[in-house]
């Protein structure tokens, strides 16, 4: 009996291990998520210069953004000011609905006094920092006429940004059944939509198309006209509760739908991220996630050149050319490829070049004239092993392939002597063939 036991226990031991073989093993991106601990329920991490993205989880699922909304509403300020639209010293004026939306209970805002004139500065202030949602509806009526037209522009503009999957129903991201009836467009407590990629996105252009932006988000406490101090509600910043080197922005957001959330940007050494974290489950909770992001983007990646500029792909070094007075050209790599890559990975990479079929006869061959710098095609760079998760704009790494020196048309008599030379050289192969077909 007992030898029974022993064998029966030998034969399960060995049946467990070998099932252990097939059971379930999380995917990459699983994997790593769950390695860094985000309480998130999505996140995403991009190169703030490049948009190249360096880690995501549940990037695509579409969340509620809350404040982080308001990203859109500065984006839309500042371009307004930049086609002279609006200016940074115009006066606002407060009407009743603003007012009172600015003492509601339990919302962020800084008191707005009804009649009273408001400069664009201060508003914008107001909303960039203390992430103020009358001021925000303020700055919204100016540059539309009313908050429902500006919902419409924020919309409109998302697509033009390349956002694909958002809705916004009002300019602030609260919930539209905080403000007061009033609410602009969709359902009663309808609430602003996007997904971590949209939210890096939409933060990527803000602080490359107008950097300046900034310099009102790295504010960390606002001095306002009432006299009061109001902290940024971005505790990363200078001075406050979860203060990281190199943060200096961006927007935190949140609601009883959206959970907590922050869109960070930092720089050190040069080089800055940009990292979101949707629906965290404590307002220091997003905090942490985003700390824990920037220590793994700072800890785990170094920009790399994966490609020198002018470089050639062996045994690809030239095009064939037709009607030239050269009959090929040097193509070569129009500038270097820099990527964030993982520390020791900078030879896991490969390179694919891709000739642009449009300039090319049937023959395969380029038609003269050709000009030095003319694009011809593109090299593509891609991870030999592992996830590429690509770029926040849906590109990938790639560089324009150029020709590397002009190729000037041969005049009709070179092309003549050619065609000619043609002519007796196919005529010879002919009766070549047919001397040798006779013995």
């Amino acid at each position: 009996m007992k030898k029974i036991s022993k064998i029966t226990l030998i034969f399960t031991f060995v049946f467990v291990l070998v099932m252990s073989q097939f059971a379930y093993q999380p995917g990459e991106a699983e994997a790593e998520s769950d390695n860094l601990g985000l309480k998130a329920e999505a996140a995403i991490i991009i190169d703030g210069k490049t948009g190249q993205i360096v880690y995501e989880k549940n990037a695509d699922k579409v969340l509620g953004i809350a404040s982080m909304s308001k990203m859109m509403t500065e984006y839309i300020i500042m371009e307004s000011i930049e086609n002279g639209k609006i200016t940074w010293d115009q006066k606002v004026k407060i009407n009743k609905y603003v007012h009172d939306l600015s003492k509601a209970p339990n919302l962020s805002n800084v008191g707005l006094t009804e009649g009273e004139d408001y400069t664009v500065k201060e508003l914008y202030q107001a909303m960039a920092v203390y992430s103020g949602n009358a001021a925000t509806v303020a700055l919204a009526q100016l540059v539309s006429g009313s908050e429902k037209n500006f919902v419409k522009l924020m919309n409109e503009k998302a697509k033009k940004l390349g956002l694909k999957n958002h809705k916004f129903v009002n300019a602030s991201g609260l919930n539209n059944s905080n403000l007061l009836g009033e609410y602009p467009t969709g359902k009663k407590d309808e609430e602003n939509v996007m997904t971590a990629t949209d939210t890096a996105l939409l933060a990527y252009r803000l602080i490359n198309d107008y950097p300046e932006v900034l310099k009102y988000a790295s504010i960390s406490k606002l001095k306002f006209r009432d006299g009061k101090e109001y902290p940024n509600f971005n505790w990363m910043l200078p001075g406050l509760i979860f203060e990281y080197k190199g943060v200096d922005g961006l927007k935190t957001g949140s609601t009883d739908f959206a959970g907590y959330g922050h869109t960070g940007t930092v720089i050190r050494d040069g080089q800055r991220y940009i990292t979101v974290v949707m629906k965290s489950t404590t307002k220091n909770e997003r905090f942490r996630d985003s700390t824990k992001l920037m220590d793994y983007a700072y800890a785990t990646f170094e920009k790399e050149k994966i490609l020198p500029a002018n470089y050639q792909v062996k045994g690809k070094e030239t095009l064939s050319v037709v009607k030239g007075k050269e009959k090929n050209v040097n193509i070569q790599s129009k500038k270097a490829i820099e990527l964030l890559v993982e520390n020791g990975e900078k030879e896991n990479y490969k390179t694919e070049l891709v000739i642009d079929k449009n300039k090319l006869d049937k023959d395969g061959k380029l038609t003269a004239p050709i000009k030095k710098g003319e694009k011809v095609g593109y090299i593509t760079v891609t991870p030999k092993n592992g996830k590429d998760y690509g770029y926040i704009n849906g590109d990938s790494a790639k560089v324009d392939v150029v020709a590397a020196e002009s190729v000037e048309k041969a005049n009709w008599f070179v092309l003549s002597m050619r065609a000619v030379g043609g002519f007796f050289g196919d005529v010879w192969s002919s009766v070549s063939s047919t001397v040798k077909g006779w013995f």
